[in-house]
């Protein structure tokens, strides 16, 4: 290896072309990239999932080349590869002889303090250790603590209101555009009958290289990829064409259909941003500049509300999230305030279940990497809840199977939004539902072999009675809750006999729970 001052590291999720790092070359400066078990072994993840960060990974070490910057890029089946981040790095600082190393900030709690650790020892041996921001997010890390330093509660909607002040979005004289804050309301439709969303932009990236690496290093993942060829975007160029077909095609109607559920479309309008953004391939600035962009071009044929709610998941939803991953880490990773011990059904990973809306959602998941908010909050997050699965669990499972998904954004979704395991930090109520809200927004229960009605009799929609399972068995947790009271409510209204017998239903189903 030929000699360096400097060795700069960049993980998988740290393809920022627009950093401030890469302004001019340096020949003393030497980069580093690698793939490793560590990052392919800690969950078990989809496909298509690894040969996106890999192909994005790679793609990226070559517009470094291209620009001038020395690269050493570490593949997964490189025999020098020592499987673990510290130790492959340890070994090219010392080849390289450099006695400066530094890196950017993780996202991911566990890679923070492991080179945090590495950084200790390496200071130990004189080498001169230096972090730097991603130069990615609208706020810091601590932004959220200290924005609610004193306060009981991280209320988004007052984080997003500051957010969209300091950073002038969607403002007229310093009031809300439109004369609302939030259009949440306009933003809960289904779909019309016959209507048809666009087809998803999809890419053809040739991943049959990584594959047959993959399939050599005995790498364990779930779902599958069809012909070798990655749909997803693996590089700046192709994540703004990504970009500016959703601003042309689908955000219209984003605002409208965001909550849609359908068998019809994988994607319905939804941006697909979510993975270009998380390897910070284009930023959330970039994304909600070019939407507000795509606004003032055509504000005759674009609702506000389409914009405010599509800026309301980047600026408020993703920020926020980010915000409290650091302000409840590491404590919040083992968060269980409805003490959930169930095991996840082994159909999780196959689809194979008789309920319509969680064989689509599941299968769509393990086609195409990829399930939209509601399906994951209302189909496959309402089960798992109303079914009292450990957290654990449900965090592994969505940890690995989304193409999008990193510890520090999945967790506070999945742990917090989805399953009320953090107690109400991320969410004030459990969002569980029957049947109902899901035939509400969807087609999936006329297409389905339960009846969407019937709460206890053998052919009942499972979600009915486990609704009240749910309320029942965690009543001395949530009955204090204002936000759900209704619901208690309307159960001590009911007959000894009709809540025993929606029990009974609800046991029996979770006993054959694999069966359903």
């Amino acid at each position: 290896m030929t000699k360096a001052k400097e060795v700069r590291f960049l993980l998988g999720d740290q393809l920022n072309i627009r950093h401030s790092w890469f302004g001019k070359s340096d020949e003393q400066v030497l980069y580093l990239l690698m793939e490793v078990r560590q990052e392919t072994d800690y969950t078990t993840h989809h496909i298509q999932k690894v040969c996106g960060f890999f192909a994005a990974m790679r793609e990226f070490a070559e517009t470094l080349k291209s620009r001038g910057h020395r690269v050493h890029y570490l593949k997964l089946v490189d025999k020098n590869n020592q499987g673990d981040i510290s130790a492959n790095i340890k070994r090219i600082v010392d080849e390289s002889g450099a006695k400066s190393f530094k890196y950017q900030e993780p996202d991911e709690f566990r890679l923070d303090a492991q080179l945090s650790e590495l950084c200790n020892e390496l200071s130990s041996s004189g080498i001169d250790c230096e972090c730097s921001t991603t130069e990615h997010f609208y706020t810091e890390r601590s932004f959220l603590k200290d924005f609610f330093k004193g306060k009981k509660t991280y209320l988004m909607e007052n984080f997003y209101r500051h957010l969209r002040k300091e950073h002038d979005i969607l403002l007229e004289a310093g009031k809300p555009r439109g004369g609302k804050w939030n259009y949440d309301k306009s933003n809960r439709k289904s779909l019309p009958k016959n209507h048809t969303p666009p087809a998803p932009l999809n890419f053809e990236n040739d991943v049959a290289s990584i594959l047959e690496e993959l399939e050599a290093s005995d790498v364990k993942t779930i779902g599958s990829i069809r012909d070798s060829q990655l749909n997803w975007p693996i590089s700046r160029t192709q994540s703004l064409q990504l970009l500016d077909y959703f601003v042309e095609n689908a955000l219209p109607w984003f605002g409208d259909y965001q909550d849609a559920l359908t068998t019809e479309s994988w994607a319905v309008y939804h941006s697909r941003l979510s993975f270009s953004m998380n390897v910070k391939l284009i930023s959330p600035k970039e994304v909600v500049n070019r939407v507000l962009e795509q606004f003032e071009q055509h504000s005759d044929l674009i609702d506000i509300s389409q914009v405010e709610g599509f800026v309301r998941q980047i600026l408020g939803w993703r920020e926020y999230m980010r915000g409290i991953y650091w302000a409840e880490m590491p404590e919040y990773a083992s968060l269980n305030a409805l003490d959930q011990d169930r095991k996840l059904p082994s159909w999780f990973w196959t689809g194979e279940t008789k309920m319509k809306c969680l064989s689509h959602s599941i299968t769509q998941s393990l086609e195409y990497a990829y399930a939209h908010h509601i399906q994951r909050l209302m189909v496959t997050g309402n089960f798992a809840l109303l079914a009292g699965v450990h957290p654990d669990e449900v965090d592994d499972w969505y940890l690995g199977i989304y193409m999008d998904a990193i510890e520090w954004v999945e967790i506070t979704n999945t742990r917090g939004m989805s399953q009320f395991a953090d107690g109400g930090i991320v969410g004030t109520k459990p969002y569980v539902s029957s049947a109902n809200y899901i035939d509400k927004m969807s087609d999936y229960c006329d297409q389905c072999v339960y009846d969407k009605k019937d709460k206890t009799g053998e052919n009942a929609c499972p979600f009915n009675s486990l609704y009240w399972h749910f309320y029942a068995r965690n009543e001395s947790t949530l009955s204090n809750n204002p936000r759900i009271g209704m619901m208690y409510r309307t159960w001590n209204k009911m007959s000894p006999e009709k809540r025993d017998e929606l029990l009974k239903k609800g046991d029996s189903l979770l006993e054959n729970i694999e069966e359903l």
